[in-house]
């Protein structure tokens, strides 16, 4: 393949607009915002499901408390109601009075029992009330730093976009120097060894793979005509001879 030595140069320009369009890409891609939002989203579905814990333990305490109460309540009145019948005086056995007394202390105990269940409920609910609290604030929090981090995101890939609009217009530019058959060898070649088709020759060595070039072949592109396209022995890649190849 033949081409101006100009145009071979310009293909070095292409490729590092080509590299700076790659870097720009990964950069967006690896945007530290990203792994921050992702940490926080998944916090925050964490959060989603501890509350649903909480609120499902507050509604489930709710009732526990209620049918409780309602059980206190039961004790109670039955109390009375044998208390009234004690004091009326309606009882004159000596064994009906012993066994209403009996039942009247039975019943109290009962009740203070009961009370205490009661209260044990009401101390489960009131911490899980504190946890559903703590979780309402601490997710707040986090919606706040996944706005923030949101914000930011956007910002860092719009200057990101900006750059790489601008760059891709330097390159629409630049490949109209390169000539059609240079241009496709080059996309080729792009495309078979990550994003890079072409290379400075650069004191003996290509800037594609980096090694150094032995002399048989160094003398064999000091024998070559200016407008032939070298290709790199090793890589492959095309090989731009520039005033610093060494030759």
């Amino acid at each position: 393949m033949k081409a101006a030595p100009e145009a071979q140069l310009r293909l070095l320009d292409l490729q590092e607009l080509d590299t700076a369009l790659a870097r720009l890409q990964r950069r967006r891609r690896t945007l530290p915002e990203l792994a921050d939002i992702e940490r926080v989203e998944s916090r925050l579905g964490e959060m989603r499901d501890a509350m649903v814990a909480a609120e499902t333990e507050i509604s489930d305490l709710e009732r526990e408390q209620k049918k409780a109460e309602q059980d206190v309540d039961q004790v109670r009145q039955r109390a009375e109601r044998d208390q009234k019948r004690l004091d009326s005086g309606q009882v004159s056995s000596a064994r009906d009075l012993s066994n209403l007394q009996s039942e009247i202390t039975s019943l109290q105990r009962r009740q203070s029992d009961l009370e205490e269940v009661v209260l044990e409920i009401m101390e489960r609910r009131e911490a899980a009330d504190g946890r559903v609290a703590a979780l309402r604030t601490e997710r707040s929090a986090a919606e706040r730093e996944l706005a923030e981090l949101g914000d930011r995101r956007t910002a860092s890939e719009r200057e990101i976009d900006e750059e790489a609009g601008a760059t891709s217009i330097a390159r629409t530019a630049v490949a109209k120097d390169v000539p059609a058959d240079l241009l496709a060898l080059y996309e080729k070649l792009r495309d078979q060894f990550d994003g890079v088709g072409a290379a400075a020759l650069h004191r003996g060595q290509c800037q594609g793979c980096h090694l150094a070039l032995n002399t048989v072949d160094l003398n064999r592109i000091r024998a070559a005509a200016a407008d032939e396209v070298i290709r790199c022995e090793e890589c492959r890649r095309v090989l731009v001879r520039t005033a610093e190849s060494g030759l």
